[in-house]
């Protein structure tokens, strides 16, 4: 029956699921005595409920729950120490009072050891009885919200222990000597170290050696509250005994700290005593490297490492206040290596950045310690030199360097060859100026170069002339399209059989406004070298696109119209894309626009011009190789190239009269026609020129000949008459 019992007892609760009235339970096996017990108990209105034995207070045990049990010894089915025992075993919860005729202390002693809470000896004083139940109520009362509290704050402590060693933040309090008396598990996995290690060692051992002066004033802050240190730098070191690959970044971190100091606070206000500091590490170690690395990158090249043109301006102002302190000459050197382009062209860049840092490497073996060695773009490289004792420290490094570059150098298999060009100057003999130093030794060394190359060139006051005109129609060319000074003029190209126009080729021209009409002779190079000529070919495509949609707006016939593309704009990412505008913001189809490629321009970058000249091919627009003959690409890969049509170079054209270049011609003009391509002849100047192309079976011709460029309006003229069958004679030129 016990275990019966047993399995059906209730579950107790904590003291907020109480019932408001106390249940009591009154077992005895004399009913008088329950009578009695009930009605003096419900009177004070407590809930009672009676067992006349101990098997009847067994089964209501195990029906409900009670707050007190009176319960009488001497009972002859089940006796009340059984009944006792039952409880302190299973309703430990539960006082028990024991209501006994037995008056012996032993029985008071047997009683308390078996788990009663209180003994009362019959008979009993009604109020003494009271009393005694009331105090029992609430002494349970009171342990229940004390076992509540107490839960609550292990609880709390529990949460407390799993967020601090969850935290990604090292946390740890020290005493007042600085050792550490907590460390959270964070250590492990930021540091190394097991806390084991740590508990009972000094901060020290964690410190990194350069940071120590600076962690005595953080690891034992005194301070608290808002003057305590918050979010300061330090670095601390790795466990060098741990080889854990995984969790170890180097051989230190970088932490902010933020430390407070504590105190015994039950010391009164002006007598608390310093009892430790407590401290969190936030690990910033990820984040100082990407600022290091930001850093690097924003002073140094990457390619080569070595410092660019704003490390190498700061190095420069350094030396140059030095120097004037200590009356010692330096030398800034710009050196460019020769040819270097072409190199790029026919191996690639890959090759190519190879060979620059190959370069870096043995420009660094002809310098000084003190010396510095930047790139400041491309194959331009510069050097300083401080403290010269004349020029001729100069001379002496730069054969050096020549010296050393005219090795042959093995990249890739490839055996290659370089020469350097060097500009010079010297301060405080070619000025003081920052900026106006690096220029003018920029300035020498194209200087060197004009002169033949792989030579030193020092600075001389008469260089500047040229390079200021230059730097002024740079800035004049990035004026011009703000101020829509470009034009373009159409040269025609004429069928040559029936002398039928057959299109344009658009030729940009520049009304500068002192110098007049500027033919792309006079300002493309610069146009390419300074990037200004990628936004004005997208000009010229716009413009050429426009023209067409006025000539279909007028009832024109529609015809080619060809536009030259620069190596800018065809290396530009978004060149097809820029073709493809023009056309769509005019209507325009794709088979009335031609683009004209160099033969070198097309072998710069097979494959990726590849791909961009399929994509055009496929939108309808035609393509041409321009200047045909001058390039050293071979048959086999222009025919993996869409291309329409071949245009041979004039230079070929103007000495047909020599039999080399008439069999040169006579053999393109067939491979042309033998690759279904339309051959088109530039530089056509006279009628003997005319009759030898066309005796050859050149499709096409342009050229003074026929017509010298035209304006809009009067190629729109000659497109006119064209279109109403007069104009088709020898020359085309209109006024």
């Amino acid at each position: 029956m016990l275990d019966d019992l047993i399995g059906h007892l209730p579950q107790h609760g904590t003291i907020s699921s109480l019932p408001v009235r106390s249940r009591l339970l009154i077992v005895d096996d004399e009913p008088l005595i329950l009578e009695g017990l009930s009605r003096l108990l419900g009177a004070r209105d407590y809930e009672v409920v009676t067992a006349n034995g101990g098997y009847e207070a067994l089964t209501a045990i195990g029906r409900q729950q009670f707050d007190v049990i009176l319960l009488d010894l001497g009972m002859p089915d089940l006796n009340g120490s059984e009944v006792l025992r039952f409880v302190a075993e299973h309703c430990a919860d539960t006082p028990v009072i024991v209501v006994s005729g037995d008056s012996t202390i032993d029985a008071a002693i047997r009683a308390l050891r078996g788990g009663a809470a209180d003994f009362v000896r019959k008979p009993y004083e009604a109020e003494e009885l009271l009393r005694r139940v009331d105090n029992t109520l609430i002494r349970r009362r009171l342990e229940k919200e004390n076992n509540s509290i107490l839960q609550r704050l292990q609880q709390s402590e529990k949460w407390h222990r799993f967020l601090v060693n969850s935290s990604p933040d090292f946390i740890y309090t020290l005493d007042d000597a600085g050792r550490f008396t907590f460390v959270n598990d964070r250590v492990e996995s930021l540091l190394g170290y097991r806390r084991e290690d740590l508990l009972g060692q000094h901060y020290s051992i964690v410190i990194h050696e350069d940071d120590m002066a600076r962690a005595e004033h953080i690891f034992n802050e005194r301070r608290a509250g808002d003057r305590n240190a918050r979010n300061i730098e330090i670095r601390l070191k790795c466990n060098p005994g741990m080889r854990r690959p995984r969790l170890m970044n180097g051989r230190c971190k970088a932490v902010e700290l933020t430390a407070t100091g504590m105190y015994d606070e039950e010391a009164g206000i002006f007598e608390r005593r310093f009892i430790g500091s407590y401290g969190v590490a936030k690990d910033v170690t990820e984040r100082k490297q990407a600022e290091e690395t930001v850093h690097f990158q924003a002073y140094h090249d990457l390619l080569t490492g070595l410092p660019n043109r704003a490390l190498f301006r700061d190095h420069l102002g350094l030396m140059l206040a030095q120097a004037k302190r200590n009356q010692q000459p330096l030398a800034v050197l710009s050196l460019d290596l020769d040819h270097f382009k072409v190199i790029n062209d026919s191996l690639g860049h890959t090759i190519g950045d190879e060979l620059l840092l190959m370069v870096g490497t043995r420009l660094r073996q002809c310098l000084r310690e003190g010396d510095t060695l930047a790139r400041l773009g491309g194959d331009e490289f510069a050097v300083l030199l401080p403290n010269l004792v004349s020029r001729g420290d100069v001379e002496h490094t730069c054969r050096k360097i020549i010296q050393v570059l005219s090795k042959p150098a093995y990249v890739k298999g490839h055996e290659i060859y370089i020469s350097v060009s060097i500009g010079a100057c010297v301060a405080p003999e070619d000025g003081e100026l920052l900026d106006s130093l690096i220029r003018q030794a920029e300035i020498a060394m194209y200087q060197a170069k004009s002169d033949g190359r792989s030579r030193l060139q020092f600075w001389e006051s008469g260089m500047q002339a040229p390079y200021s005109d230059r730097m002024q129609l740079e800035v004049d060319l990035r004026r011009a399209l703000v101020r829509n000074e470009f034009v373009l003029f159409y040269q025609p190209q004429v069928d040559t059989l029936s002398g039928e126009l057959r299109g344009f080729e658009a030729l940009l021209r520049w009304w500068h406004p002192q110098r007049g009409l500027l033919t792309p002779v006079d300002f493309i190079p610069v146009a390419e070298e300074s990037g200004v000529i990628v936004p004005i070919g997208d000009w010229v495509l716009h413009q050429a696109s426009a023209q067409m949609a006025a000539w279909r707006k007028a009832g024109l016939p529609p015809l080619r119209l060809s536009v030259n593309i620069s190596a800018r704009q065809l290396e530009s990412p978004d060149f097809v894309d820029s073709v493809m505008h023009a056309l769509q913001v005019h209507a325009l189809d794709g088979h009335q626009m031609e683009l004209e490629i160099t033969e070198s321009l097309l072998m710069r970058d097979f494959e990726a011009n590849a791909v961009k000249l399929g994509r055009l091919s496929t939108a309808g627009i035609r393509l041409a190789i321009d200047d045909f003959g001058t390039g050293y690409s071979s048959f086999k890969y222009l025919s993996r190239f869409p291309i329409h049509s071949l245009k041979i170079d004039q230079s070929f054209v103007q000495e047909l009269d020599r039999e080399e270049n008439l069999s040169i011609v006579n053999a393109m003009i067939a491979m042309g026609r033998g690759m279904n391509l339309t051959v088109i002849a530039e530089g056509v100047e006279t009628e003997a020129q005319r009759a030898r192309l066309q005796q050859m079976q050149c499709h096409e011709m342009q050229g003074y000949y026929y017509s010298a460029p035209l304006s809009g309006h009067a190629a729109t003229a000659l497109l006119g008459q064209h279109a109403h069958g007069i104009g088709q004679t020898k020359h085309l030129a209109v006024s």
